[in-house]
């Protein structure tokens, strides 16, 4: 269920409005998505996983370096053309890389060795030439690196030592010894002094388990000072490197949250609170001298859904409180099924300057996205959101090429899912491109998983779009595509006897002449939920429920009804669905057009052609009614980037065609490609995602294809809305 917020809309409640979008002239737009494993040398398994966790860039900001922890390397990407970046190097490196900073011509590596354990860290810096591409020294660091920081004169490097927590035993309840550390080297010519390594003890500061300093993050100011996250201890230090000395230590605390969702039930309902939630910060970044930002991903008792903003004294200056969760929820990128843990979970974190202006950049992990400030000296001023692939760890500006850089961490290769990549954006003139569509900031409406759209018969503009059974309860969405972007300024819940209508998945609707729509809703046998067509009233209230008979679906699978359409009126309407994929019953490269003929309920089959895929299955998502009476019909496969192949919009005249009854041989309809969906797709800059499954043409002749974010479960919850040229014969 998608619901409006109980006491107040999103926007009353600390949201930036979509006017936001347009306050800075300057904006950031990807231009390039790198596949990570376009880097594995020709030994090592295209289909193994990979990361890209943290990145860093040479000083000419013509190469990235991003630390591989599945493959135990470091990986190269040339970026001299920053819109076509190209594999440049892989290094194997002895153990597991956490982290990266570059000095000169050397990648400075932070490697976990692979005998280190929880009771005996073991760790060593990797000293990478990158002219090389190979490792040409290593310092062993006595414990696990975690984060490197390189100071802004390039003569200092400080290494996090976290020696992890062993989160099996007793629980994972700390202290447990031996405690973190942070190493501090001299750095001469990008090669630090491994002789002069300086290790400062942070054990004995926290309140919470101070013995066991659990190091997290850090990073070095102008000054010569590093700021440090002890994420578990809910504890943050100031340490002078010069002299090695702790200057400044103080608690994160904890901040009180309203307005969230803590609940994992398919539902987003923004309505619960947290008091006292420990901010347990994990990135941070140095504003400025005197100001630093964390961001409060939590790990062991906590984490505050949001990023703060302190002063030296530790002071909080200001806290984002519930606005990413907002934001999130209004652009479709919540993850619900997070609810009950850490909600978005900002962990990734960059300050840069671009121009006059000073940025703070906050990566949300388990929504796939950035949010984008601009330093005031006072409360941020929130200016855009960047779409990432799933997971965005390493943040990266490179200001000097308005450039910024994500590394996603996730690869879901063995899911069949997105793979790990490195995402690359160009800040420059002209608004930005992303979110394509989002709720309307007064409207209160959480959505995502689009699945189907219809548009108004007589409002250009105007589109209807329902949302799948990722969430529990069925919405009709009411879509102002005259805005950009456009926004989500309606719903309604499907409701049968005044309940919401339980089991039901959503995949088509269609507006009747007669007023209302059918909806189009997919079986799935194994669940004992049956294909239906559905018609309700325009206030979601269901009219009649027709299930497809046995005659149909004896042979069914679980790929059941997707689009459906409608023509006539009266008892001349007849309702058109397809059916995704191929059932046991139909010849082989066929699937069914279905029609049903509510006045006399009667039911008709049409066979449609399916192209043969290579890789995985291919399928139908759509079909709407085109104003010539034939029908425009969405055939994809299910594969995503660079597996991805048919993602097209075919039409498909039925005029003289005879539909027949069910199991008797159906007529092959003909069918003519109207479009390849594939650039389309691929504008976008991402990866090309698998599910484009909503077409509509709507009163004016504008064409828009919607594409399904999965609820932002194992993806990156990034929906296109792509308004398209479409030359139809009327």
């Amino acid at each position: 269920m998608l619901l409006k917020i109980a006491g107040g809309t999103l926007a009353a409640m600390g949201l930036m409005t979509a006017a936001a979008y347009a306050q800075s002239s300057q904006n950031f737009n990807r231009i390039a998505t790198f596949p990570v494993a376009a880097n594995l040398p020709a030994d090592r398994d295209a289909a193994s996983e990979t990361v890209a966790e943290i990145i860093a860039a040479t000083a000419d900001g013509m190469m990235l370096a991003y630390t591989d922890s599945e493959q135990g390397a470091l990986g190269l990407i040339d970026i001299s053309d920053a819109g076509a970046p190209k594999p440049a190097g892989f290094v194997p490196l002895d153990g597991e890389p956490t982290s990266v900073a570059v000095a000169g011509g050397n990648a400075l590596v932070g490697v976990v060795d692979g005998d280190s354990t929880y009771t005996e860290p073991a760790g060593h810096l990797a000293i990478v030439d990158l002219a090389a591409k190979s490792v040409a020294a290593t310092c062993d660091l006595g414990g696990q690196p975690d984060s490197v920081a390189l100071s802004p004169d390039g003569a200092t490097l400080a290494v996090v030592l976290e020696n992890e927590r062993d989160e099996d035993l007793n629980d994972g309840i700390i202290p447990q010894l031996p405690s973190g550390a942070l190493a501090v080297f001299p750095v001469s010519n990008g090669v630090p002094d491994c002789g002069a390594m300086n290790v400062v003890d942070l054990a004995g500061l926290a309140e919470i388990a101070g013995s066991d300093a659990e190091l997290e993050f850090v990073d070095i100011n102008e000054a010569g000072q590093a700021i440090v996250t002890l994420q578990e201890n809910n504890h943050l230090a100031v340490v002078d490197l010069a002299s090695g000395s702790v200057t400044a230590h103080y608690s994160a605390g904890a901040v009180n949250l309203t307005a969230i969702d803590t609940e994992d039930d398919r539902v987003i309902a923004p309505v619960n609170t947290q008091e006292n939630r420990k901010r347990e910060p994990d990135a941070v970044q140095w504003v400025d001298d005197e100001r630093f930002v964390t961001a409060n991903e939590g790990d062991y008792e906590g984490g505050s859904r949001g990023f703060t903003i302190f002063d030296m004294s530790g002071a909080v200056l200001w806290d984002s409180g519930s606005a990413m969760e907002h934001l999130a929820i209004r652009i479709g990128h919540y993850p619900d099924k997070r609810s009950d843990a850490k909600g978005t979970e900002p962990e990734g974190m960059e300050v840069g300057t671009f121009g006059d202006d000073r940025l703070i950049f906050v990566g949300a992990e388990r929504a796939s996205f950035v949010a984008v400030y601009r330093d005031t000296g006072a409360d941020p001023e929130f200016l855009q959101v960047l779409p990432t692939g799933v997971g965005p760890e390493g943040l990266l500006a490179i200001p000097s090429r308005n450039l910024f850089v994500v590394a996603n961490e996730v690869d879901l290769i063995e899911d069949g899912g997105a793979r790990s990549t490195v995402m690359i954006y160009e800040r420059g003139d002209g608004p930005p491109r992303y979110p394509q569509i989002q709720s309307a900031a007064e409207s209160g409406i959480a959505w995502g998983a689009l699945s189907g759209v219809a548009a108004d018969p007589s409002e250009p503009g105007k589109l209807y779009a329902v949302i799948d059974s990722f969430y529990a309860q069925a919405q009709i969405l009411t879509i102002d595509a005259t805005k950009s972007p456009a926004e989500i300024v309606a719903s309604v819940t499907v409701t049968e006897n005044g309940a919401p209508m339980p089991n039901i998945d959503l995949e088509g609707i269609a507006i009747r002449t007669d007023g209302g729509f059918w909806l189009a809703s997919e079986g799935r046998p194994k669940d004992d939920r049956p294909n239906r067509l559905i018609r309700v009233a325009a206030d979601g209230a269901v009219q009649e429920v027709v299930v497809l008979p046995d005659s149909i679906v004896a042979d069914a699978t679980n790929s059941g009804l997707e689009g459906v359409a409608v023509v006539g009126s009266g008892d001349a309407e007849t309702v058109w669905a397809v059916q995704q994929r191929p059932w046991k019953d139909d010849p082989e490269g066929t699937v069914k057009l279905i029609a049903y003929t509510p006045a006399t309920q009667e039911w008709g089959i049409v066979r449609y052609p399916l192209e043969t895929p290579e890789k995985g299955w291919i399928g139908l998502s759509e079909i709407t009614l085109l104003p010539d009476g034939s029908f425009a019909i969405i055939e994809r496969d299910n594969q995503l980037g660079e597996d991805a192949k048919v993602k097209r919009l075919y039409s498909v005249s039925l005029a003289g065609v005879t539909p027949v009854a069910p199991g008797l041989d159906a007529p092959v309809a003909e069918k003519s490609l109207l479009r390849d969906l594939m650039p389309d797709l691929a504008s976008a800059n991402g990866y090309v995602v698998d599910k484009v499954e909503s077409f509509a043409l709507d009163a004016a002749g504008s064409a828009y294809i919607i594409t399904d974010n999965d609820g932002v479960d194992d993806a990156s919850g990034e929906t296109l809305f792509l308004k398209i040229d479409l030359s139809l014969s009327n």
